[in-house]
């Protein structure tokens, strides 16, 4: 039987890209990290890496068993997590990843609810940016994620939607498309656009498609309102963040031409069997999964 942490070894210097990296990562000397890796190539009859360069780099045949591997330590992680969810254990502390411009009066309702629930369990919130609120689950640092829809999922991640979210396009009253009745491609394409994006490297994501020519990009939707506010751009953003800005006649919602209906984003509950959820994880992701969908399209 293959040494886990030989495989965790080998698993982490290809994701990280070096031994001294796993090593950190592992809280183990860099010298331990190596002998795992060689002792797990000597094991499978294989050299999983190339180290005539500075760096080791994946051979043919580290990158053909990686996935293997990455799929054993995933199947261990969720036995652990499991058997302790089934153990029953109510967590001392939760923390939930929670997406910029997702409407939070219904989350806080829920919050209320879970405080009366679980008066000693400590919770921590984390505001993120587009799509890194998975990447605090991937690396374990959150045990729930509420966040706006992606495409896909990493390995062992579940998720279940549970609303949408408005999107609506803005700019300053000042701006010269705030005078346009309906707005065209073209017009959109003469100004500059800010949209919101992640401010993680390994997987950018961004909320809202480039619709112009000239762009600038912020992690922070509220950074994204200031902009806006001076006249600096244009952007499509959720109801829930600019609906007081519009109704106090400073920002001024957008019509298009080319489309008749308001455009959604989904909103998504994300959680992954790397960590279990608990009897209060649980009870909280439940009652999330619990509101009524039209509770989070917001608007102010």
């Amino acid at each position: 039987m293959l040494p886990p942490e030989s495989l965790r070894a080998f698993v982490l210097a290809a994701e990280l890209g070096s031994f001294s990296a796993a090593a950190r990562r592992m809280g183990k000397a860099q010298s331990a990290v190596s002998t795992a890796i060689a002792n797990l190539e000597i094991d499978a009859g294989v050299d999983l890496f190339d180290r005539s360069g500075r760096s080791p780099v994946l051979t043919a045949q580290g990158r053909a068993l990686l996935p293997h591997a990455q799929g054993i330590l995933l199947g261990q992680e969720e036995f652990i997590a499991k058997a302790g969810s089934m153990a029953g254990d109510v967590e001392g502390m939760l923390c939930l990843a929670v997406e910029q411009g997702v409407h939070l009066r219904p989350l806080l309702a829920v919050i209320a609810q879970f405080e009366a629930r679980f008066p000693r369990v400590e919770l921590e919130f984390l505001s993120t940016g587009p799509n890194d609120a998975a990447a605090l689950l991937k690396e374990g640092r959150a045990d729930l994620g509420l966040m706006i829809e992606q495409e896909g999922y990493p390995t062992g991640f579940q998720f279940r939607g549970v609303g949408h979210t408005v999107l609506v396009p803005v700019c300053s009253r000042d701006h010269p498309l705030a005078q346009v009745d309906r707005v065209t491609y073209r017009d959109l394409r003469r100004f500059r656009q800010i949209i919101p994006r992640s401010r993680g490297l390994s997987a950018v994501a961004q909320l809202g498609e480039r619709k112009s020519a000239t762009v600038w990009y912020a992690e922070s939707p509220v950074m994204i309102v200031d902009l806006v506010l001076q006249g600096l751009g244009w952007a499509e953003l959720p109801l829930s963040v600019v609906g007081a800005q519009i109704g106090a006649g400073h920002l001024v919602r957008l019509h298009y031409a080319f489309q008749q209906s308001d455009v959604l984003a989904g909103i998504d509950v994300v959680w992954t069997e790397r960590r279990g959820l608990g009897v209060a994880g649980q009870w909280l992701c439940d009652h999330l999964l619990g509101l009524p969908q039209e509770a989070w399209r917001g608007g102010g």
